[in-house]
């Protein structure tokens, strides 16, 4: 059996047909309306609708949850807004059925939204921070939850915003087992900026009180969430995920066509493994992803900081950043496709002002190159380029399937031989300072000394 509970302030439009809902749900014996010290009509027509009214103990969201979670007689408990307008008819059975079938103790409701800023600004990078392992919960402030009555009572929770999400973390650390359930879309009215400022105070003194309760405010835990967040953004889908969707696309190598060098080559320089490099560089008979493994696996025990200064450090080709912008403004996402390595890609990136970069993964602990590498998989193709397992071409084909673009819409630009099939299946291409006739007869136009010409090339 389940009991409803809906705490509730000034909820006169809404109060009745929340409590409505929640009696059309099979197996809810009770709905209690917790009276937040309302001064309109809530509590009247809470009644009329069917539903047993208390008053709150003490002004505040969190007392009304523990006040209605004393009055309950039912093991599990639901609680809902008292401001819910176009949800499900069955939104109670839905997040009760995991606790009815016994695999869970606490249910979050998942759920599509047009706010949601306190969440997306305050409470998902501090769960990112101190608690990783609930990153995939995506309602973390969400008020709509199921509970066992039992659970409940053994928490104290918080009297303000920050209630949710400190239950949400309680019943984490106490072992239970937590999960969500998808209600589809809900409608929420925009609250002011002073009130999402509140929100957000309280949200962030929460997960901070509980991240020092739970022993979680260590410097190491930044580090390894800053890699986590690190290999997410590297993954194609996140990247696909941020783009609108574009009519043209660029791709660029980086080594030699961004780059005034190599990057593996000045960072050898820079970290004194040059020969060692030099055995494993351009040597055909090595397998590609071989090769990449071994030069990565030279660089073991290197700070991130030095990969990224190097990359900072590397003279840029001339017209690269101009190039970009200007593609940029007549309409093309720009992105960087490269052989080396995804912490180099991103200063990179940032240095010429493209839209995204792809690239190897390599990584660190506690800020220092373990030595292993993760294949790039957006390199990677089932129906992709026949020659190579691992190629540029791939990265191609990825875009245009995800974004309904043609060969035609596509500009890419490259120096050397990786990045031949991409020059050859783009509709525009362009070999600056080619390395060799290879690379020459790829591209449809070939460039040297500046990148700006490229601007003549393309509508």
């Amino acid at each position: 059996m389940i009991s409803v509970v809906i705490p509730a302030l000034n909820e006169s439009p809404t109060v009745a047909s929340v409590v409505k809902l929640a009696w059309n749900n099979a197996g809810v014996t009770e709905v209690i309306v917790v009276d937040d010290g309302s001064i309109d009509d809530t509590a009247a027509l809470a009644r009329e609708a069917g539903a047993r009214v208390i008053t709150s103990t003490i002004l505040g969201k969190g007392a009304s949850l523990a006040d209605g979670g004393w009055a309950a007689t039912n093991e599990v408990i639901v609680f809902l807004d008292g401001d819910l307008t176009k949800v499900r008819e069955d939104l109670v059975s839905r997040l009760a059925a995991p606790i009815l079938e016994g695999k869970a103790d606490f249910v979050k409701a998942k759920f599509t939204r047009a706010a949601g800023r306190v969440t997306v600004l305050t409470a998902r990078p501090l769960l990112k921070t101190f608690f990783p392992e609930l990153n995939h919960i995506e309602q973390p402030l969400g008020g709509m939850i199921a509970i066992k009555r039992s659970l409940l009572r053994n928490l104290r929770l918080e009297t303000d915003y920050g209630v949710d999400v400190g239950l949400l973390l309680d019943v984490h650390m106490l072992g239970a087992k937590i999960e969500q359930v998808e209600i589809g879309h809900i409608e929420h009215d925009s609250q002011s900026l002073t009130a999402l400022g509140d929100m957000a105070t309280q949200v962030v003194r929460v997960i901070l009180d509980r991240a020092a309760r739970y022993g979680r405010l260590d410097v190491q835990q930044v580090h390894e969430v800053s890699e986590v967040e690190r290999h997410a953004q590297a993954e194609l889908d996140v990247m696909l995920s941020k783009l609108d969707r574009p009519n043209k696309l660029a791709l660029f190598d980086m080594d030699g066509t961004l780059l005034r060098g190599r990057f593996v080559v000045h960072l050898a320089q820079r970290t004194n493994k040059l020969a060692e490099l030099n055995e494993l560089l351009d040597h055909a008979e090595i397998p590609s992803t071989e090769r990449t493994q071994r030069i990565s696996a030279l660089f073991a025990g290197v700070p991130k900081e030095q990969f990224e200064e190097v990359a900072r450090g590397i003279p840029l080709i001339s017209g690269a950043a101009e190039v970009i912008i200007n593609l940029r403004k007549r309409g093309y996402r720009v992105g960087i496709v490269s052989d080396s390595y995804f912490v180099a890609t991103e200063i990179v990136r940032r240095r010429v002002f493209a839209d995204f970069s792809i690239a190897h993964l390599l990584k660190f602990r506690r800020g220092i190159a373990t030595g292993d590498v993760v294949i790039s998989p957006a390199m990677q193709h089932t129906a992709g380029c026949p020659m190579h397992q691992v190629c540029k071409h791939n990265v191609l084909l990825h875009f245009c399937e995800r974004f309904g673009l043609g060969a035609a819409d596509v500009l890419a630009v490259g120096d050397g031989e990786p990045d031949i099939c991409m020059l050859q299946t783009a509709g525009i291409s362009v070999a600056f300072e080619p390395k060799s006739e290879a690379v020459h007869q790829a591209a449809t136009h070939v460039l040297t000394d500046s990148l700006l010409g490229i601007l003549n090339l393309v509508p």
